[in-house]
């Protein structure tokens, strides 16, 4: 009976990850194809290997202007993410000061808000008014007060570092900044690592936020807009094969990024078993 459920999660398992990495070999082997076998999808494997689609793709969608918009929109917003849910992890956990209880339930209530079109109206008027609607500052002031997830990771991280450690720092003379900084901030390396992944991924994937917001300034798009740019081109024409070079090109940084905050997450994924 043993083997039987084994076999059988097994079975599950492998048929999850087909399910999950099929369209990604689809979209990776439909960008090396021309526009016509890729419509009529009569074979998996191209019938003549299109590297050119990668060019075109890169040429028509502006990759250099919307790539570096990207990486400002992620690497800005995913570093005030850290800064502001580790400080304000340090503060609930390490502090006692009146709606300590109301601030945490306020940080999960807006885990249930989603970044959207619910709330994009009122967010692009507080925008205007701080003259930031026509700029990527504005996304990515934004994207860094949705932080609540990455307070709970953090904050669930700071719980168990021991408190002795801080009351030894103070003793011999730290500030709270400094002991902040030179003291628990290297002992949440792990968490923050997690933290970067996720912040950096769900900026780099918007695409509601830098749409509306560079209306007026397609120089300003993201690369997740400027894609769709790829959509059509001459004379209203589908490009879907160079939609999917385009969005394989999209993937690299992502992967690069992964890489780099792999150990952090293992070292998270570990540290739960574990507990």
């Amino acid at each position: 009976m043993r083997l039987v459920w084994k076999a059988a999660l097994w079975a599950f398992l492998l048929i999850a990850a087909f399910l999950t990495l099929f369209p990604i070999l689809v979209t990776i082997l439909g960008s090396f194809k021309t526009n016509a076998e890729l419509t009529a999808g009569a074979t998996i494997l191209p019938s003549s290997w299109q590297f050119n689609n990668y060019v075109e793709a890169w040429r028509q969608a502006k990759f250099s202007t919307y790539t570096f918009n990207s990486l400002f929109v992620s690497v800005a917003s995913t570093l005030g993410i850290l800064l502001v849910s580790s400080m304000a992890a340090y503060v609930v956990d390490r502090m006692a000061f009146p709606g300590k209880r109301l601030y945490v339930g306020m940080q999960a209530f807006t885990m249930f808000v989603a970044i959207g079109a619910v709330v994009l109206r009122p967010q692009f008027e507080l925008m205007i008014r701080l003259h930031l609607h026509d700029s990527l500052w504005g996304v990515v002031l934004i994207l860094i007060s949705a932080h609540a997830s990455a307070f709970f990771i953090l904050y669930s991280f700071m719980s168990g570092i021991p408190k002795d450690l801080d009351e030894a720092a103070l003793i011999d003379g730290c500030s709270r900044g400094r002991t902040f900084l030179q003291l628990i901030v290297p002992l949440l390396t792990p968490g923050l690592g997690v933290c970067a992944l996720f912040a950096f991924r769900g900026a780099w994937n918007e695409y509601l936020l830098p749409f509306v917001f560079t209306l007026s300034k397609p120089q300003l798009q993201t690369l997740t807009v400027g894609l769709a740019s790829l959509k059509y081109g001459i004379s209203a024409a589908s490009q879907t094969h160079l939609m999917m070079a385009g969005a394989c090109l999209s993937i690299l940084p992502m992967l690069a990024v992964y890489l780099f905050a792999n150990r952090s997450f293992m070292q998270m994924t570990a540290g739960s078993l574990k507990g």
